[in-house]
């Protein structure tokens, strides 16, 4: 495939708020999962929350969006002079050529949870200032990023639960691929709500302690928000060397279950090859793999013997949602992210909170960080339904060494 030029990116979760808030905790081992206190939820779990989002004002004409999703949303479009580059972009191509593609798993679905709590005792009828279209619908946020940009080109939703936001890279490339854009606007945002939390805990897969992916003693996820945001423009022969490009998407379905993966790890395998194929790569080019790493049992030692089977032990791979919590339709881009940031400063990152590993599970995991440059990070995306993306991300370096 073409790659593309990750030119401007950003992410906030628990960990911070910016790249730089991101980059230090990553480099420090540190979690920013917690206790769960969110709202009335009464269950012994942990999260990962991002502080100060309902204080996050919306700019004026776009009151209609209000609700935490698009507020975390807007947190992220405020940090690291993401907007300005877009508008940058948008000064080159025009505001009808730039896509803006978000992934995202349950949208604003706390803002309807919240407008049941105020419905009409004798009518049942909700708020009359609720506003369905423009924050629990799922192109909602979609929507609020393509407004407050200015943008007019395509825009989607994309929703297959964990793996929504590295999906979203695919729909960029396919439609720069089909002269329909020429760069776009790609996301994920999930944030906490009752209907998450809730329903993860009648699953049996929420955890009574900070999440531990790959440990002999895990139990379950954390659940965690964040919003993540790229601009991908297509790379030219002229990039900077040490500009990190997606080289390689590769997806699969492999339908074995609604919420459990294939034993065998059948479709995450599919997905890995075909991100390899899609640049050009062998498992021996890749130099750290960042893991889906849930942290359930059957989860981890699906993905493990999928990547034992390709990679065998020696490639370095963690999983950092002990750090972040599962961000869910947040994750892959998140996580994408993360990779992109190992690259760029020349370290792989741990794995927080987990220390005994599962020695069933045959994978080169790394509990600590370690310092490395390397040239090329995989990162795996899995969600429920088998809905899987892999996704490589190179140095340009290493890319443009491979061409001379």
């Amino acid at each position: 495939m073409n790659p593309l030029l990750l030119s401007h990116y950003t992410a906030t979760s628990c960990l911070g708020i910016g790249l730089a808030a991101t980059l230090r905790a990553l480099q420090s081992g540190a979690s920013g999962l917690k206790r769960c206190d969110f709202d009335r939820v009464d269950l012994d779990t942990w999260i990962g929350e991002v502080d100060g989002v309902e204080q996050v004002a919306l700019p004026a004409g776009l009151e209609d969006y209000a609700c935490r999703n698009n507020r975390l949303l807007q947190l992220a479009l405020e940090q690291d002079g993401f907007a300005d580059a877009v508008r940058a972009a948008a000064a080159r191509y025009g505001a009808s050529r730039i896509g803006v593609f978000i992934g995202t798993s349950t949208s604003g679905i706390l803002q309807t949870e919240l407008a049941y709590r105020q419905r009409d005792a004798q009518s049942g009828a909700l708020p009359a200032d609720f506003h369905y279209a423009t924050t629990h619908n799922t192109f909602s946020a979609a929507s609020y990023a393509q407004r407050a940009l200015g943008l007019t080109g395509p825009a989607a939703a994309v929703s297959t639960a964990c793996s929504s936001s590295a999906k979203v890279f695919a729909s960029a490339q396919r439609m720069m691929a089909a002269g329909l854009i020429d760069a776009a606007v790609v996301g994920g945002v999930d944030t906490l709500c009752l209907t998450t939390l809730y329903g993860f805990h009648s699953l049996g897969l929420t955890s009574p302690r900070p999440c531990m992916p790959f440990s002999a003693e895990r139990s379950g996820i954390s659940i965690g928000e964040a919003a993540m945001l790229a601009l991908v423009e297509r790379a030219g022969p002229d990039v900077p060397e040490d500009a990190i490009l997606v080289t390689g998407i590769g997806e699969s379905s492999d339908a074995h279950h609604m919420s459990s993966p294939h034993p065998e790890g059948l479709g995450a395998r599919i997905a890995m090859e075909k991100a390899l194929a899609a640049a050009g790569l062998a498992p021996s080019d890749i130099g750290y793999i960042n893991l889906h790493g849930t942290a359930t049992p059957a989860n981890d030692a699906a993905e493990g013997k999928a990547v034992s089977a390709l990679f065998g032990t020696s490639v370095p791979c963690s999983s950092t949602k002990g750090a972040t919590g599962h961000t869910l339709g947040a994750a892959g881009g998140l996580e994408a992210l993360i990779c992109a940031l190992a690259l760029e400063h020349g370290f792989l990152p741990g794995s927080a909170n987990t220390d005994a590993l599962d020695a069933s599970i045959a994978v080169g995991y790394l509990l600590e960080r370690r310092d490395a440059r390397v040239r090329h990070a995989l990162t795996n995306s899995f969600g429920f339904g088998g809905s899987n993306c892999s996704l490589v991300l190179s140095r340009a370096d290493a890319i443009q060494g491979a061409q001379r």
